[in-house]
């Protein structure tokens, strides 16, 4: 029996261990999306006790408490740090079979040398050597020790990214650091007309840009002069979070009403909304594409489900789950419009549901071009597939359909600044893949060629694929 979590922990051949050990754990992480907090890393934010840091704002987390019973006292309410830890320490031995458990043990040694299991026994040492540990460490401390090379923020186009400009000229309180943070340009407040802010968003983000928003055209100016904002302080990326793909084209005078009638509180058909939101992404790929952005494309995740804890808690607090919709005939007619109006910038592809892997994986192939490699990305498995499993399955769908070897590898998207484990445990589960490839004879047993796929994985293609 092997023991358990231990230095050749998810690493079930020879091959993996020498690819582990010898080439994925000295690599660099490249974090290139995630959704730490900017003014937590610029005033190099230090942590109370283990509670702050592991389980605030851990919807993950949080999902599972309520699973075990745990009253919301406990997870989000007004229970003491040292209450809410022991309820999530209770929770913790239910959890086998799940990437929590993992993860959750190798946040404990990682970041803080505690190798003891996760139980109501070990409670109070876990507490106390964890806060011990806290008193030393700070964000620069723990980007230092995980080599982080550069971080992807997320951040809204009215922000005005002031701790990125202060982080960037070495005046935040953090000082210099190695480590890149760059922002992300995340659009969909403006781009989601249904929702009821709607019309105070626009004008919150007219008073960002002094530009008077009164139509659709307006509107276009404004997103590209905050996107060539956000280019000037290092952007390298987009993002867009859609449950289903829309489609529905229609010129601009009608877009034009459509956006009037929203600003004006007018009820809108779901054909308004679908053309509206079409409109805006084809312009935002236009604009991505001329400022040699990345764009980043998460689908299928339903968001906000239990309606009651929403209005309590709101969004982001453990209620979304992963959707169903039918979603690549509409990507593919948006991509093809896309790429015939003004070409297509590098795109990832996220889904929540696996069963969209192979079609975009396929669909995407379509649009490798421009000498670019890899140029259209499956990206990593997210969210609530971001478990072995489903790890192995991306994986192995981007080897059947794809180009592994130009993969872009991990990211955490997360906003704990102890997820950098999560990089460890993708990286074994793909050295073992790997590793089990040449041992089963389906790849060459030369450790210098897969030693130097793995290190691209984990880090070359994400450094060549974001900053050129």
């Amino acid at each position: 029996m092997k023991n358990f979590m231990d230095k050749d922990f998810l690493l079930y051949n020879e091959t993996s261990k020498i690819l582990f050990h010898n080439y994925a754990d000295k690599c660099p992480i490249f974090d290139y999306h995630c959704h730490l907090n900017p003014k937590e890393i610029a005033e190099n934010k230090k942590f109370k006790n283990i509670t702050e840091i592991w389980l605030y704002g851990d919807h993950y987390k949080w999902r599972m408490m309520r699973a075990n019973g745990i009253d919301e006292k406990f997870i989000t309410g007004n229970a003491s740090d040292y209450d809410k830890f022991t309820a999530w320490i209770k929770t913790v031995p239910n959890l086998i079979g799940n990437p929590l458990y993992h993860w959750s043990h190798l946040e404990l040694q990682r970041y803080f040398d505690i190798y003891e299991i996760i139980n109501e026994d070990n409670a109070d040492i876990i507490w106390q050597k964890a806060n011990e540990k806290l008193k030393y460490m700070t964000v620069k401390d723990i980007f230092k020790k995980f080599k982080v090379h550069t971080i992807g923020t997320t951040d809204d186009p009215i922000d005005n990214l002031e701790y990125h400009k202060l982080i960037n000229e070495g005046k935040a309180e953090i000082g210099k650091i190695d480590t890149k943070i760059v922002p992300t340009f995340r659009p969909d407040k403006a781009l989601n007309i249904e929702m009821p802010d709607f019309s105070g968003y626009i004008k919150k983000l007219q008073n960002a840009v002094s530009i008077n928003i009164e139509n659709i055209s307006s509107l276009i100016e404004a997103l590209y002069k905050k996107i060539d904002y956000f280019k000037n302080l290092n952007c390298m990326s987009s993002d867009l979070s859609l449950y289903k793909i829309p489609f529905n084209l229609d010129d601009e005078k009608n877009i034009d009403s459509i956006f009037k009638k929203a600003m004006n509180k007018q009820v809108l058909t779901s054909e308004d909304i679908e053309k509206y939101k079409t409109y805006i992404i084809l312009k935002l790929i236009k604009k991505y594409k001329e400022s040699n952005l990345v764009m980043q494309i998460h689908i299928s995740a339903m968001r906000n489900n239990n309606e009651v804890m929403f209005k309590k808690l709101g969004a982001d607090t453990g209620y979304d789950s992963a959707g169903d919709s039918n979603i690549i005939e509409k990507l593919q007619l948006l991509l093809k419009t896309a790429n015939n109006e003004s070409g297509l910038p590098k795109i990832i592809f996220y889904s929540l549901n696996s069963k969209d892997y192979y079609p975009i994986s396929t669909l995407m192939g379509c649009f490798q071009e421009g000498g670019i490699k890899g140029k259209m990305q499956l990206g990593s498995a997210w969210w609530f597939l971001d478990n072995k499993d489903a790890i192995e399955e991306q994986m192995k769908i981007l080897a059947n359909s794809g180009s592994l070897g130009l993969f872009i590898g991990m990211l955490t998207d997360s906003r704990s600044f102890l997820s950098y484990s999560r990089h460890e445990y993708f990286r074994r589960i793909l050295c073992n893949y790997i590793g089990q490839l040449a041992e089963n004879g389906e790849a060459p047993n030369d450790i210098k060629y897969l030693g130097n796929i793995i290190e691209n994985i984990c880090f070359n293609n994400s450094n060549i694929y974001f900053n050129n």
